[in-house]
């Protein structure tokens, strides 16, 4: 079968996945999703978003309409693609381990539909080796092909402008692949290529970014903890930090908030740890992220309590209405959200709680908590406390003057908004009480 140029498969239609695949048809290319979950097949094929991702909705809707694309569960539907991309789930196992069982199920499972000259990208996250050693004699044993690795490196809640704006990393099983892929990623995303040596430095490269992020925020959590006993704004110190020039770059904090979440950096640090190991070496700084960020919930509790029972109060007593349970401003993802760990802290202390997160969906909130959604009015009226614990436009839009009148003598707590200090002087000029991570 006559491979087509502009014809593009992905595998695995997921957060980012979808991301990938609507901006690929929006490029010009002709782009056919795979999914095993019928859901976002027909979500899809009826021109809806599966995923709460600012702009998918429009860009799925345009490029469903204009028949450039299109999902199926049928692998065989990759027979006739150039290019064939897989985004598949690469979870740590319950002993910790990285759970490779779907990109080996994946790749095995498009074995009978595999032509020769087809060219094949990972977006996976996984342990350097991978693409080399488990994907690759899979693939090649049925015919001539090019493979390899290129790590997903956006964010939900700004994926489409990042894949359009980051530059992509693409590290080839050999330097044809390297070429063959590079090359395809040029023209198709127009966006800059960071070419590697190997797919595994590629690989790597994914989890150095996400180890970097992970420490670089437990270091703000560190500093925001410091801040937090002298009596300063963490905020502020970070600021001034930054503006120090060093090598190429500046001095580059990251600011605390209520946790780390999502699917990615709750992982691959351990991801890090675990390939140390097996090359005997215990390394240190992923245990050190992971054990501080996975703190900051409880932390942040901590700074709740130490102003809604300053004078004796029972948590029994108190309402705190939560704002927000996605693990990220402006998205509805609530893998591994930090915010599950401050509800069940909140609750197991006796706190009455109402939470409200317009962006999560009704089965996404059962994965969290068993309390009902409510609305934002709702979530803010009789509170002694309205933590806010994303930071959603809809927050965002929120009236200080409102929660004061609604709530009078609450206590905001600043989970994820940063408010300025200008906002803060407002706050406590309506009588509302403020507690930040790290603000003094």
């Amino acid at each position: 079968m006559s491979l087509n140029e502009n014809k593009v498969a992905v595998i695995g239609f997921g957060n980012i996945g979808s991301v990938v695949g609507a901006v690929l048809a929006d490029k010009g290319q002709t782009v056919v999703g795979i999914d095993r979950d019928q859901r976002i097949v027909d979500a899809v094929n009826n021109g809806l978003s599966p995923f709460n991702e600012p702009g998918l909705q429009a860009m799925i809707q345009k490029n469903v309409a204009a028949g450039r694309l299109k999902l199926t569960q049928d692998l065989s539907a990759i027979e006739d693609c150039a290019y064939v991309i897989i985004m598949v789930g690469t979870p740590l196992s319950d002993e910790g381990e990285p759970d490779l069982a779907q990109i080996t199920a994946a790749a095995k499972s498009i074995v009978p539909y595999v032509s020769k000259g087809q060219t094949f990208l990972i977006k996976s996250t996984v342990p350097p080796g991978t693409t080399e050693k488990l994907v690759w004699p899979i693939l090649k044993e049925k015919a001539e092909v090019f493979l390899a690795f290129s790590p997903e490196r956006v964010s939900e809640g700004r994926a489409i402008e990042e894949l359009v704006a980051v530059p992509i990393v693409v590290g080839g099983v050999d330097a044809a692949s390297t070429d063959r892929v590079a090359t395809f990623v040029e023209r198709a995303f127009q966006v800059r290529v960071v070419r590697v040596q190997s797919a595994r430095a590629a690989e790597l490269t994914k989890l150095a970014d996400n180890l970097w992020i992970d420490l670089n925020i437990a270091l703000a959590a560190e500093l925001a903890k410091l801040s937090e006993s002298l009596d300063i704004d963490v905020l502020e110190v970070i600021e001034a930090a930054n503006s120090l020039p060093k090598g190429m770059h500046h001095v580059n904090i990251l600011t605390p908030s209520v946790g780390v979440g999502g699917y990615c950096l709750t992982k691959d640090p351990w991801f890090v740890h675990r390939m140390g190991v097996s090359f005997g070496w215990d390394l240190q700084t992923p245990v050190v992220s992971r054990t501080v960020n996975d703190g900051l919930p409880e932390f942040s509790v901590s700074l709740i309590d130490r102003v809604l029972l300053s004078n004796g109060k029972k948590a029994s007593d108190c309402k705190v209405g939560v704002l927000g349970i996605a693990f990220k401003t402006n998205t509805g993802d609530v893998r591994f959200t930090p915010v599950k760990p401050v509800i069940d802290a909140l609750q197991k202390r006796g706190y009455n709680l109402t939470i409200c997160d317009p962006w999560v969906s009704a089965d996404g909130a059962k994965t969290v908590t068993e309390l009902p959604m409510k609305s934002i009015e709702e979530a803010i009226t009789g509170m002694d406390c309205v933590a806010f614990l994303t930071g959603h436009k809809e927050f965002q839009e929120l009236s200080m003057a409102r929660i004061a009148e609604l709530s009078p003598g609450a206590l905001v707590f600043d989970g994820r908004m940063f408010f300025s200090r200008e906002k803060i002087a407002q706050m406590k000029a309506l009588n509302l009480k403020y507690k930040g991570v790290g603000r003094g």
